[in-house]
């Protein structure tokens, strides 16, 4: 037997893991922070949040849907902070030697909030909730490589098209929830949830309440007895009540002033590098953007460096037009940096037979704070381009329905995931349905399948590295920065010594892993 280690496959036996050496990495790490105790009601103001959220876990988009998914939900394995992964609703499971077959053992003893059982039937119409060609969620595409899903005794066993190394990581992706079957689907329209909270009313665009989970299967989750979670997406009204103490969480600040708000000794700030990044999506399949030359000649009109110092103020890194964070496995460190270049963009509009070009970028803080400053700064160093970059200042309300992917160039922030295959078939493969710039590229998707399945590292890395390659010189995606997560807790608020990086706040593990110190 060999276990998971970076997502890879030990050819001498089977791909398994358990839950012995799990829960206590969940715990928080022992020091000068106290130990959590259970109690309190907590008040999150979110920079998300829409009028058009639903309980839809195909739907789910932004980090208010996806903080009240882990509240609520379950899932067949879970993130740890360390970037490695547990069991949690699965409490073993093992693959065949090629990784194409994966069987994943049910947690007993686990009830939903109704206090109906956990079955392997409502594991199984979960994920194929996600699949088939009528599916319109947008886990669609990480969930497409399944051929059947069928129940032996307490396990779900998963056949596979092709192997896949990394498939118990794309099982703890936040739309991948567990649901209990109803008729041939799921019930989600209730909100029912096997997870540490349960959710007692919700008003999206607004917010949602949440009550602990007394009969929870885990005792070392949920401490708070209750949680109210704001969509706060204007920035000075989330910063507003978290200096005034309305709210005792904020995400998202505002990183003009994070220093002044350091200075409050009732606030504790706190930056996480992680795979979070920034960026401009163009519909490639609508002129101008349908022509490379025109992408790569934006792409060298950014200048990269001007937006991490004005828009991140440092809190963040350089992007080179691949989503994939520098801290990640099989990251392309060596292929070459992107940079302000206004002549080179010059020569690619040449090459598309442009002197000149007008294109207009839309943008809101929905996007991300400073989305508009960031256009502003874009518009500004394309000049010297010969390109008139006009920004539209759109709505953050409904600004994820009515803007993104619907106009033909937006502003877009993405958490990205914790390994390649779940990025790229998220946003990248073709025709998945938050592909934003609606790109297709054959060499690519041919390569996506294959370094899914390959289990050699060193073959695996030279397929990652040329995917990037084309993503980052032949993509619809402009990628300038990597943003840290930076959020403020109240100093009433305990947590651990070490965050995840692979969500926002705690990898928006925050209701099962803060408490009240």
């Amino acid at each position: 037997m060999s276990i998971i280690k970076g997502g890879l496959l030990d050819r001498r036996g089977f791909l398994k893991t358990t839950a012995a050496t799990a829960v206590a990495a969940t715990l928080p790490m022992s020091g000068a922070i106290a130990a959590p105790k259970r109690g309190g009601h907590l008040r999150v103001g979110k920079g998300h949040g829409q009028t058009t959220d639903t309980l839809n876990p195909g739907t789910w988009e932004n980090g208010f849907t996806i903080g009240m998914a882990f509240a609520i939900h379950g899932r067949l394995t879970e993130v740890l902070p360390d970037g490695s992964l547990s069991p949690e609703l699965a409490e073993s499971w093992e693959a065949s030697e090629d990784a194409k077959t994966w069987r994943f053992k049910i947690r007993s003893g686990v009830n939903f909030h109704s206090g109906k059982s956990l079955t392997p039937e409502d594991v199984a119409a979960s994920i194929n909730f996600h699949r088939g060609e009528g599916s319109t969620s947008a886990a669609g595409p990480i969930v497409a490589p399944i051929e059947t899903i069928s129940i032996d005794g307490d396990t779900v066993v998963f056949d596979l098209s092709g192997g896949n190394a990394d498939f118990p990581f794309i099982l703890s992706d936040y739309h991948l929830t567990i649901h209990p079957a109803k008729d041939d689907s799921i019930d989600w329209q209730s909100g029912d949830g096997c997870g540490s909270y349960i959710l007692k009313n919700h008003n999206f665009g607004v917010s949602v309440a949440l009550e602990r989970n007394p009969n929870h299967w885990r005792d070392d989750v949920g401490f708070f007895d209750s949680i109210e979670m704001l969509a706060l997406v204007d920035q000075n009204a989330r910063t507003t009540a978290l200096v005034s103490g309305d709210v005792d969480v904020a995400d998202r600040l505002d990183l003009k002033t994070v220093g002044l708000l350091a200075r409050n000794p009732d606030l504790t700030i706190h930056s996480v590098a992680g795979t979070q990044h920034y960026t401009f999506a163009m519909s490639t399949n609508q002129a101008p953007f349908d022509d490379n030359n025109v992408r790569q000649a934006l792409k060298y009109a950014i200048n990269r460096e001007e937006l991490v110092e004005k828009i991140l103020f440092g809190y963040g890194s350089v992007g080179n037009d691949i989503p994939i964070g520098q801290g990640q496995q099989y990251y392309n460190k060596d292929q070459e940096q992107k940079t302000y270049d206004p002549d080179k963009a010059k020569w690619y509009l040449s090459q598309s037979g442009l002197d000149s070009l007008e294109v207009s970028l839309s943008a809101a803080d929905a996007a991300f704070a400073g989305a508009v400053d960031a256009g502003v700064l874009f518009q500004n160093s394309a000049k010297a381009a010969g390109i008139d970059l006009k920004v539209v200042r759109e709505p953050n309300d409904g600004y994820w329905s009515d803007v993104w992917m619907q106009k033909p160039f937006s502003a877009v922030y993405w958490s990205g995931r914790p390994v390649q295959d779940q990025m790229f078939a998220t946003a990248y493969s073709c025709g998945a349905s938050w592909n934003d710039s609606f790109w297709c590229h054959d060499r690519f998707e041919e390569l996506m399948v294959s370094a899914r399945a390959e289990l050699d590292p060193a073959k695996r890395e030279a397929q990652y590295h040329e995917m990037q390659d084309i993503v980052g010189n032949q993509g619809g995606v402009i990628i300038p920065m990597f943003a840290n997560y930076v959020f403020a807790t109240s100093s009433k608020v305990g947590t651990a010594d070490a965050f995840g990086s692979n969500w926002d706040m705690d990898g928006e593990r925050w209701a099962e892993r803060w408490w009240f110190a």
